[in-house]
């Protein structure tokens, strides 16, 4: 009776293990450079970057969502902004790539203070909860666009290309 436990027990650790493994991977964000260079960004990875808020109207509702900014995702990632934004890295675009297989893409300029005030946000919280399964765990939000078309759910990717 007891060996019976301890297997039910050793069971339940097992899959508490795997549950847990398997959450913090659909939680991390992969992110390629320009050089092809991966860089996998845990949730813990994510929360240790300044957090932003940002109120929005959009879908005639108002939210509050908090997340980080994706040029401190990208620049934690090794892609660099500032004075090395000109030249041929003026055609370079982020890749937003979702779980369902959306995808659209952001110029390099549009994260970049030295050439705008637009913010865009990787949120993974709204109104202080986190993104439910149908939003999270990571949501671009572009709270002056009109149109939310690139406010892209389920993140899952972010690539730097270059448009030839």
């Amino acid at each position: 009776m007891c060996d019976m436990k301890n297997r039910l027990l050793s069971a339940v650790v097992l899959l508490a293990l795997t549950l847990h493994t398997a959450l913090a991977l659909c939680q991390s964000l992969t992110v390629q450079a320009e050089s092809g260079k991966q860089t996998v960004l845990t949730r813990a990875d994510i929360e240790t970057l300044e957090h932003v808020k940002v109120t929005t109207g959009a879908a005639g509702a108002s939210a509050t969502f908090e997340g980080v900014a994706v040029k401190a995702l990208l620049e934690k990632a090794g892609v660099s902004f500032g004075e090395s934004m000109k030249g041929k890295r003026m055609a370079s675009c982020v890749l937003v790539e979702a779980a369902d297989g959306y995808s659209v893409v952001l110029a390099l300029p549009e994260l970049d203070p030295a050439f705008t005030d637009k913010q865009v946000v990787l949120a993974f919280l709204k109104n202080g909860k986190p993104l439910d399964d149908k939003e999270g765990p990571y949501r671009i939000v572009i709270p002056d666009e009109k149109r939310m078309a690139r406010w892209v759910r389920q993140v899952t990717t972010l690539k730097i290309v270059e448009v030839k």
